[in-house]
C-alpha cells in the first residue's frame, strides 16, 4: 500500500468518527506522515481510538509510519 492510500484510509476513518474534524497532513518522506486532527473535545478520544490500531497495522505490515495527533478544535 502507498502512503497516500494509507492517509486516505485514515482520513476516511477520522471523518466517519467525527464528520466535523479538520485534518492537516504533512508528508515527511515516502514512508512517514503526520496527521494533525482538530476536533471537538467530545470526539477527541473516539478519533484516537479508531486510528490507533490502523496506525500500528500500517507500520507493521507496510512499514508506513502515520502519526495522528488530535487537538481541541477552537
Amino acid at each position: 500500500m502507498s502512503l497516500d492510500d494509507a492517509i486516505k484510509q485514515m482520513s476516511e476513518m477520522i471523518q466517519a468518527a467525527c464528520p466535523g474534524a479538520v485534518i492537516k497532513t504533512v508528508t515527511m518522506s515516502e514512508e512517514e506522515a503526520r496527521m494533525s486532527v482538530y476536533a471537538p473535545v467530545e470526539d477527541m478520544q473516539t478519533i484516537k481510538d479508531v486510528t490507533f490500531k490502523p496506525a500500528v497495522d500500517f507500520l507493521n505490515s507496510d512499514g508506513l509510519d502515520i502519526q495522528v495527533f488530535v487537538y481541541k478544535m477552537s
